[in-house]
Order: structure tokens, then C-alpha cells, then sequence
């Protein structure tokens, strides 16, 4: 069938890319600039505007497949399609787009210099380098209207700098394992680093890159590692960063699991912690003073009791030791508080909480600079925990509605804390928002929102609270938090029941205490049901 005429969209061929430290791949750019030489002698013009290196299909090309063809375009056939342009010199409809009028001139053989530091834009800008020559040229996108976090969280990384384009709005899954190399010149071109590619699904997937981009732009990130859980991104982080015999800060309310891993797996090598109060500077200055600290980590707010590290005052502490500092800011959200934006190196987050936000995906991730992420992505690569393409798309997909859950969490938890502590039944409320947590004038100093996730203790025993928790009608008895769903548990039950009690109240798990992630649901539905709960007991 003959293709009908059209004017093509024409972007710069696109180049995949892995990373350094693994199969002799060549250094990954992670967001940073790079350049490339252009093969095509002809001036293209651009009525778009490029948003990456990226091949783009003209808007007929499905159309004109077989109906198998369609169909695999659509979704897994998309990698190897897409794969086999990417390993062309030339892209196709190359020739069509030499007939498009000029409106960016851009010499055959020049270096293009591509800043993907700014994936929210939609603009190209082509500026003369004196020191490169005259005729040297670098596109640049240039910020221009996406403000809000809210935005950035929709659009970020696809609509504006995906690296697969179809007519789509939302991002193709591309399930494929491996990526091929049309010609065994391209694979050595590739060796020797003078092509970029995807070589193998373990060290990188278009969808998950997608992903990896939406974060970084929401969380100011130069680059972003997505992994396949939470504990998955801790773990590889501290093994990434912290040498063998280096030691670790990190506080006493944390995940469990992560004080497990820091308490028993990391002395095998060597690594020894100091573990300090949140609020405790003097501990810390101690700690920064008497070891030769590798890494400072704890969560900010903590689970469960939401305390608050000064990220801004432990950071300089720590940088004037040559400490790194990584905050995990699950609780918080990237919405709610800006680590890196504070000082902290790292940010990390279980991605199954409120980034993807549906209870249906699990995944974490880690935000930095490409110097620091780097050397976590290559131990990474090495160790495995990837996140499936499916997962990933889960979570972009979540994403579109992080401003607009978090907002609604955000208001729900605050409402019930006052409810909760004003409440005769009631013993005590965690929450930052309450003038009576300890941090409470730090919180309102670092973060905007202080989060969907409130703890509280019952006026009760252990059998007192299992039947406040079993009375309420909504939420979920479940782990995790975050969702769009309500969940709560009894830390003393779902976290620490393997301890004795006297065990658990080492750690301030005491047999009442409570902890409720809001969902999104009516708060007037939460609260009669909290309420109707509190009065059975």
C-alpha cells in the first residue's frame, strides 16, 4: 500500500543509552548534556520542538502496518521497532524531513549539545558558543510553563521528553528484556562508547526511564534509580556508599526493616552505626566527631511516630565531615518536602507508598546528583532488584494524581489529629501538624503539608485497641500506607509481634498504639467511623 503525503514531524535520531562499570557500557548521562554528531546533511525544521533525542513515527505509520503489525506497536512490539530505528545512523523519513522548510539552520557533522537537565520544556533554543566557534550550536530546552508541582508530576519526563513518541498520550509499556543491534559494527561501536544504546533490561527500559525523569523533575533531582522495592533502594544505597569498615548514623524511630538490615547484615563488612534521637545534634556532632562517618540516614518524618530530622542543620554537619546525607522522604512525599532543596544528597522513597498510590505496585527509588546516583546504579546493575516495565507504568500512571491525593490526605490527617487528640479515649496523638508534636515548629519550617499518615495511642491495652481497630468499618487492616484506600494496624501486632512486649517498648511499641493512613476517602465518612469505633471500646 502506497503511503499517502504528509508533513513529518522530524526530531533528532534518538540514542538509548546504559551505564558505565557494566558490559563496557559507556558512561550513562543521567540528565546531564551530551553530544552527538549529526549525519544528516540537510537543515531540518522543527514545528514542534524537540523535547529529546527521539525518533518519531510520522502520525500514519501505524496506520499503514499490517493488523499485526498495529497491534504490536501498541504495546510490546513498540521495543523492537523502536529499537531497530535507534540502531540506524540514518532515521527513517530522514530524506522527507530534508524537504521540510528550514527554520533551524544546523550544519551537517556539527556537535549538538542536547540539555535534558530540563525535561519540562518544550522548547528549542539554538545559542552561538564563541569558544566553540561560530558555526558551533547548542539546543537547549528552555523552562517556560510548567510551575507547579502538580504539573510537573503529569507531565514531566513523557509529554516533554519521553523517548518513545507515538501520537499516545500515555507512556507504551515496553516489555522486552533485551535490545538488539542491527549490525555487529553497531555492537562494537557500542563497546568502544561511540554510540549510546539500551543493551540489556536490567541496566535500563524507555518506560522506566520515564519514570526515573518524572521524579527527578519533581524532586529537583539531576538523576533518579528506580528499583523494584523500598528496603530493594535502601539496601543497595548503604552497600553503594558505605565502604567496608565505614560507619553509618542513622536514628532510632526508622522502618524496621531497615534497622535490621543496619543492625545485623552491614556489621558482616566491617560497618558500624551510632544510632541517635532525631532531635539529637549533640549525638550526632558526637558520632561526626569519633568515627569517620560514610553516610548519615534516617527518614524524615520517621515511622511510626513521624519525628523530624533539621535536614538543613544535619546536612552542613555532615558535609563538613565528608559525610553524605540521605533522607527517606516517604512519608513526606516529594510535594510535602524538598530534601535536596534542604541540603541532603539523597532522597529516597518507597514509590509503593504515595507515588504510585493505588496499593497495586511495588517499587522504591533514590534522587541525587548523577555523581552519587551513579555509583548506586552501577552496584545496582550488578546486585538486580529491577522494576518491571508493567510496575513502572503502574506508578506513572499514580503520579498524575499525587498533587490531588496528597492534598486531600493531607487536609483528612490533619482534621483527624485534632479530632483524635481532643478525644477523651484518646492517650496521645503523633502528628507533625499538632503543636504538641516535639518538631512541630521544624515541620512547619521544612515541609508544606505534614501528611496523610497519623499515629495515636487508645486509652487501653493490647485487647482494648484490637477492638477499636476491629470495630472501624473503612480502612483496611494492612501494612503499608499511602493509597488511596484508608489502612491501619497495630504496630505491636503487624511490625514487632515476633518481640516480647518489654522488647517492643524499647523501641516505644507500646500494645495501644495506632497507626491510620487516610486515604481519599470523604472525610466525613472517616471521621463518623473513627468516632463510632472509639465508642465501642
Amino acid at each position: 500500500m502506497a503511503m499517502s503525503s504528509f508533513t513529518p514531524r522530524v526530531s533528532l535520531p534518538f540514542e538509548c543509552r546504559s551505564d558505565s562499570g557494566i558490559s563496557g557500557a559507556i558512561p550513562r548521562p543521567d540528565d546531564a548534556r551530551f553530544t552527538r554528531k549529526l549525519n544528516t546533511a540537510s537543515s531540518v525544521k522543527q514545528p514542534f520542538g524537540v523535547s529529546s533525542l527521539i525518533l518519531r513515527f510520522p502520525p500514519n505509520f501505524v496506520r499503514q502496518l499490517s493488523n499485526k503489525a498495529r497491534r504490536n506497536c501498541s504495546n510490546i512490539g513498540v521495543a523492537q521497532i523502536v529499537a531497530a530505528s535507534w540502531s540506524n545512523n540514518q532515521p527513517p523519513f530522514a530524506a522527507a524531513a530534508a524537504k521540510a522548510a528550514v527554520s533551524v539552520p544546523i550544519t551537517a557533522g556539527e556537535d549538538v549539545v542536547v540539555d535534558n537537565n530540563n525535561n519540562n520544556n518544550n522548547n528549542i533554543i539554538i545559542n552561538d558558543d564563541k569558544d566553540l566557534g561560530n558555526d558551533s550550536k547548542f539546543v537547549q530546552f528552555e523552562a517556560s510553563f510548567l510551575n507547579g508541582d502538580g504539573s510537573v508530576a503529569i507531565h514531566a519526563g513523557e509529554r516533554l521528553g519521553r523517548g518513545i513518541v507515538t501520537d499516545a498520550i500515555t507512556t507504551p509499556v515496553v516489555n522486552t528484556s533485551a535490545y538488539f543491534f542491527k549490525k555487529t559494527i553497531d555492537l562494537i561501536d557500542f563497546k568502544e562508547k561511540r554510540s549510546i544504546s539500551f543493551e540489556y533490561g536490567r541496566y535500563g527500559n524507555p518506560t522506566t526511564e520515564v519514570l526515573e525523569n518524572k521524579i527527578s523533575q519533581l524532586e529537583g533531582a539531576e538523576s533518579t534509580l528506580i528499583l523494584a522495592s523500598g528496603m530493594c533502594a535502601s539496601t543497595v544505597m548503604m552497600l553503594a556508599l558505605v565502604p567496608a569498615g565505614g560507619h553509618i548514623v542513622t536514628t532510632t524511630d526508622c522502618y524496621r526493616k531497615t534497622r535490621i538490615f543496619i543492625e545485623t547484615f552491614l556489621p558482616k563488612m566491617g560497618i558500624t552505626a551510632s544510632v541517635i534521637d532525631p532531635a539529637d545534634i549533640a549525638g550526632l556532632e558526637h558520632a561526626l566527631n569519633n568515627h569517620k562517618v560514610s553516610l548519615f540516614f534516617t527518614e524524615s518524618p520517621t515511622n511510626p511516630f513521624l519525628r523530624c530530622v533539621d535536614i538543613e542543620l544535619v546536612s552542613k554537619m555532615c558535609h563538613a565531615k565528608g559525610a553524605v546525607v540521605c533522607i527517606d522522604g516517604t512519608f513526606a512525599t516529594p510535594l510535602n518536602q524538598k530534601a535536596l532543596a534542604l541540603g541532603a544528597d539523597i532522597i529516597l522513597h518507597s514509590a509503593t507508598k504515595y507515588l504510585g498510590g493505588h496499593n497495586d505496585v511495588l517499587a522504591g527509588c533514590i534522587s541525587g546528583s548523577t555523581e552519587i546516583v551513579s555509583q548506586v546504579r552501577n552496584v545496582h546493575h550488578v546486585l538486580g532488584g529491577t522494576l518491571n516495565p508493567n510496575a513502572a507504568y503502574l506508578i506513572i500512571r499514580g503520579m498524575k494524581t499525587l498533587k490531588l491525593r496528597v492534598q486531600q490526605q493531607n487536609s483528612t490527617a490533619q482534621r483527624m489529629a485534632e479530632l483524635l487528640e481532643a478525644h477523651p479515649k484518646v492517650r496521645r496523638v503523633y502528628y507533625p501538624g499538632l503543636k504538641s508534636h516535639p518538631e512541630h515548629e521544624l515541620a512547619k519550617k521544612q515541609m508544606t503539608g505534614f501528611g496523610g499518615v497519623v499515629s495515636f495511642e487508645v486509652d487501653g491495652d493490647l485487647e482494648t485497641t484490637i477492638k477499636f481497630v476491629d470495630s472501624l468499618k473503612i480502612p483496611y487492616i494492612a501494612p503499608s500506607f499511602g493509597g488511596c484506600e484508608s489502612i491501619v494496624d497495630q504496630p505491636a501486632i503487624m511490625s514487632y509481634w515476633d518481640l516480647s512486649q518489654s522488647e517492643r517498648a524499647k523501641y516505644g511499641i507500646l500494645d495501644n498504639l495506632v497507626r491510620f493512613s487516610f486515604g481519599v476517602e470523604d472525610y466525613e465518612d472517616l471521621e463518623a467511623d473513627v468516632l463510632q469505633a472509639l465508642e465501642k471500646i
